[in-house]
């Protein structure tokens, strides 16, 4: 198993010891939701924490436990995968030396950072967080990560995209369990719109504008 160490300056000696104690347990369900995408997201949160002036060691303990427990997109608990995750989250927080505040805080952000669930930021400290996630969800990444999740997701039984309308140019019903391209206009395309943070919103137009590139170019090269 290849090591995937945390290499961000901003990274804390809390958050070094938080990350040895929960990196064995990632990795369980996809390559969109493995080690790195963790850190990707650890990364992310301290850039916008620190440009929103936040806790980036908090910032940062949030990212990596985020993902704590995983349950599939097809399941019926999917919703609840945050909640589940600030649960767990809670005795690697104590262990890497995080105070019962300190804690509290990760939770409350953990819990409602899923796009699954469906919540709002409770905190600056949430919204942070979310708007990391998800800015993992589009852009270069965003779409590799998309592929990936769609082939674990449909078990080898769906498409690429819809045959004879790929990229949704007319009022066909979307499904994106069926067709890997359709989950950029049932969700990717929509993230950039809801980001939260100044510096989320200015790094969210970027990888959305990588996305809307390569539709362009799929669409040219399916004629």
């Amino acid at each position: 198993m290849d090591a995937v160490k945390l290499s961000h300056g901003a990274t804390s000696e809390r958050n070094q010891r938080l990350w040895a104690l929960v990196a064995p347990r990632y990795g369980t369900l996809d390559l969109s939701h493995d080690r790195l995408h963790v850190v990707r997201v650890h990364h992310c949160a301290l850039e916008l924490a620190a440009a929103e002036g936040l806790d980036v060691d908090l910032a940062g303990a949030a990212g990596l436990v985020h993902d704590l427990v995983e349950i599939p997109k097809d399941h019926p608990d999917r919703s609840k995968a945050s909640q589940r995750s600030a649960e767990a989250a809670r005795g690697p927080l104590e262990a890497a030396g995080y105070d019962p505040m300190e804690i509290e805080q990760v939770a409350e952000a953990v819990a409602g950072s899923s796009w699954s669930a469906g919540q709002a930021p409770v905190s600056r400290l949430a919204a942070v967080l979310q708007d990391a996630d998800r800015l993992d969800a589009i852009g270069a990444v965003g779409m590799a990560r998309c592929f990936v999740c769609a082939q674990s997701f449909n078990r080898g039984q769906g498409l690429l995209y819809a045959p004879g309308d790929p990229l949704h140019r007319t009022d066909r019903a979307l499904d994106d369990k069926a067709h890997a391209v359709d989950h950029f206009f049932v969700k990717l395309m929509r993230l950039a719109e809801g980001m939260h943070t100044v510096a989320g919103r200015q790094e969210a137009a970027l990888r959305h504008a990588t996305m809307v590139a390569f539709l362009e170019a799929l669409g040219r090269e399916l004629g």
